[in-house]
């Protein structure tokens, strides 16, 4: 794969699965080797990873970003991460994005990472240039200034967020009263947001047109019924402080996001599949704790969309990437992509090997 290294394509897979999909810092691969009497540094395997990602891994990378612009409905979310060669001072924030195709109503997932300095809206503004329609996230300010800005794109409101606030709450309160929870303010919010979430998932099954259809009868009823008592408990007073209170001013302030769903039977409640994409990365940073520079930061973003996206559309990380390595090798030279479409995660000419035995709930 790499001129004057040992680096084959089942062994650059191997090294990814290990550390993108299992979560082994480098050091703890290398140390497996040394068991097995094979000597290969963290460094060495670091620059491996840096490479593969940029000459084989990214093509595929642009490529899916482009057929992102096919869908209607996309997710958005971003976690903090440490990077400690990156021209700032030590312990300053870098952030991992997501970015994924609608939870739900598609049957090839899309999801892709992006590696930034900061949390800006200029990244997400820039990832997101050419998309028409709709963007679920959280309430973040940079999510709602491009909301202001963009002609092309709406971005719609996550539930999940605001019953945080109200659960929060409730687990602030002592845990043997159980008759004073039911009486707050924190229990009702979260009693009538469950109402919402029970009849939206008995549409599950039904056509986004159909869908939208029934969400307009049966939970419009529901969800403006929830703002009208949300504001009358805002202007009651009732709440000088506290969880409750973030929870009553955020969905009021959120109120316009928060009804998207109501009028396009694509867009899911809440975005806990972008959040459930980020997962993995979560856990494996405190495994590793930092990432070394921002290539390496670069390389990760661009190896996790891969696995994440093949373990979204049920394929075996391990075999896909040995597969996309393998045929990458031998399409350096070539400057129309059009091959690229039998590599797709969803493509009927991926090798049977690459299909995974047990299906993944991440979707």
């Amino acid at each position: 794969l790499l001129r004057n290294s040992i680096l084959t394509p089942s062994l650059g897979a191997s090294i990814m699965n290990a550390k993108y999909v299992n979560g082994l810092p480098l050091y703890r691969i290398s140390q497996e080797f040394q068991r097995n009497d094979i000597h290969i540094s963290r460094q060495v395997m670091a620059n491996w990873m840096i490479q593969c990602a940029d000459r084989y891994l990214g093509p595929l990378y642009d490529y899916l970003h482009n057929r992102m612009y096919h869908f209607h409905v996309l997710q958005a979310d971003e976690t903090p991460v440490k990077v400690s060669k990156d021209g700032r001072p030590a312990n300053s924030k870098s952030y991992m994005w997501v970015y994924r195709t609608g939870k739900g109503y598609s049957d090839t997932p899309i999801i892709l990472y992006e590696y930034q300095k900061t949390r800006k809206a200029d990244h997400p503004r820039e990832f997101l240039k050419g998309f028409t329609g709709t963007v679920v996230c959280d309430g973040y300010s940079a999510y709602r200034k491009l909301d202001r800005e963009s002609e092309t794109i709406v971005f719609a409101g996550c539930w999940t967020h605001a019953r945080r606030y109200f659960a929060d709450a409730l687990k602030a309160l002592p845990k043997k009263d159980h008759q004073a929870a039911k009486d707050t303010i924190a229990y009702e919010a979260i009693k009538r947001i469950g109402a919402i979430y029970h009849l939206d998932n008995q549409l599950a099954d039904l056509k986004p047109d159909d869908r939208k259809k029934q969400r307009q009868i049966n939970l419009k009823p529901l969800v403006e019924a929830f703002f009208v008592w949300a504001k009358e408990i805002q202007f009651s007073g009732r709440l000088t402080k506290g969880k409750t209170l973030e929870g009553i001013n955020y969905c009021i302030n959120q109120e316009e996001a928060l009804k998207v769903f109501l009028d396009d039977g694509e867009v899911p409640l809440d975005n806990n599949a972008t959040e459930g994409a980020l997962r993995s990365f979560c856990l494996h940073k405190h495994a590793w704790k930092l990432i070394d520079s921002i290539d390496g930061a670069q390389s990760s973003a661009i190896i996790y969309s891969i696995t994440e996206t093949a373990k979204a559309n049920h394929l075996n990380p391990f075999r896909y990437l040995e597969y996309i390595l393998t045929v990458m090798k031998d399409h350096q030279e070539d400057t129309d992509y059009c091959f690229m479409e039998e590599l797709l995660p969803w493509s009927e000419q991926l090798p049977e090997i690459c299909i995974s035995k047990t299906k993944t709930t991440n979707v």
